[in-house]
């Protein structure tokens, strides 16, 4: 009899260590999809086009984002309504969770990886946690003026050094906090850089940050590797231009393409893409679009940028040739294309369709669709090969 028990002991593990081999896989092949209205969100792989699993109830999803840990294990969501979760993508467990404001509106992770900054709304300022257990680090209130008012922040990126570069909407001022000596920051403040900062990028060399303006035209623009020139102003026209037009949706900066030496930015209230050389930052071209464009993404390789729109044309999806700087391609996915999403070496693209409940697969090359995967109000789709890159 022990020795049956024993065999069976013996079996038994076997069989759960074969069970558990099984379920090993890498995470470059991964990605999270953001379940809008649902407040969850899935985990999928692209090699298989295939839904792993689904994480719910995540809270206030209207306008979530998602930055991945260096290692590409964990996803850390930044929810609308101020929670921040850390997911294992490999378990789909949710490890750690923090309500850390009122009302946030993303986030990031810095150059080595220990630290998640968020920016807030409600309170004004940025939190920052330890990326392993979500433990604070440091708050940092936006305060300005002489009654140390609190502005909502934006634009919050990772930048070389262990920093963390932001905007402040109400202050008009770009804040630059340096952790790299330990978790009392050194911040330096650019004041009066341009009205009403609405958002912001940062360069994929990590070297220029470049925040929007939602009060005036024109981009304000940081050199990181010149601190002391102060903010720059670059690009007088981006904006409604010369002639106002009404803005169905305001062009997020994250949205710009680069490709080919030159960057493409959505035009805001116009139907057309900018080209710009980043040189001496001077517009080289237009291409005319079938609205208003959001997002502008470029192929891995550089060959193409696929454009989305605001609403009403928001069904449409536009692929341009940088070769040739024309729309070599229309598709329409159906009502609400949100988000769009390459693969890390551009063999695939994903597309969110919200309003039809449903992610779209498309080749590249053919540019026709491959697969269709179903998704509650899709919107965000964010592929794991971002934690190796800076800004994303």
């Amino acid at each position: 009899m022990k020795l049956f028990k024993g065999l069976l002991v013996t079996v038994l593990l076997s069989a759960l260590s074969v069970t558990t081999q099984a379920e090993l896989r890498g995470t470059g092949d991964l990605g999270v999809i953001i379940e809008r209205q649902a407040g969850s969100l899935l985990i999928v792989e692209n090699s298989g086009k295939t839904k792993l699993k689904r994480v719910e109830e995540l809270g206030d999803f209207s306008h979530a984002s998602v930055k991945f840990s260096r290692d590409a294990r964990y996803a850390f969501v930044f929810g609308r309504d101020g929670a921040l979760s850390r997911i294992d993508l490999l378990t789909g467990e949710v490890t750690d969770r923090v309500k850390q404001a009122g009302n946030s509106v993303g986030g990031a992770i810095s150059q080595d990886g220990s630290l998640v900054a968020v920016s807030n709304y409600e309170p004004g300022g940025v939190h920052v946690f330890r990326a392993d257990d979500l433990k604070e680090v440091a708050k940092i209130p936006a305060e300005y003026g002489p009654d140390d008012e609190l502005s909502k922040v934006v634009g919050v990126v990772d930048a070389p050094g262990q920093k963390f570069v932001f905007s402040l909407f109400d202050a008009d001022e770009i804040w630059v906090a340096d952790f790299s000596e330990g978790d009392e920051p050194e911040i330096r403040k650019f004041r009066d850089i341009g009205h009403q900062p609405y958002d912001a990028l940062i360069t994929p060399d990590g070297r220029y940050y470049i925040a929007g303006l939602f009060g005036e035209d024109g981009l304000a623009m940081l050199d990181l590797w010149n601190l002391d020139d102060g903010v720059q102003r670059i690009l007088g026209d981006y904006g409604r231009g010369e002639e106002p037009l009404p803005v169905f949706k305001m062009p997020h900066l994250e949205g710009w393409a680069a490709a080919n030496n030159r960057l493409f930015l959505p035009a805001v209230g116009r139907h057309e893409l900018l080209v710009v050389d980043p040189q001496g930052w001077e517009e080289t071209n237009r291409i005319e679009l079938a609205g208003q464009p959001i997002f502008a993404v470029a192929r891995p390789d550089g060959r193409q940028i696929w454009v989305n729109f605001a609403y009403p044309d928001n069904d449409v999806v536009q692929v341009v040739d940088v070769d040739s700087m024309s729309v070599v391609k229309t598709l329409t996915p159906g009502p609400g294309v949100l988000h769009l999403e390459f693969t890390p070496r551009g063999d695939q693209l994903w597309l969110s369709v919200r309003d039809e409940n449903r992610v779209e697969i498309y080749d590249p090359e053919t540019l026709e669709r491959t697969a269709t995967m179903d998704a509650v109000t899709p919107s965000g789709i964010f592929m794991t090969y971002r934690a190796h890159r800076i800004g994303l």
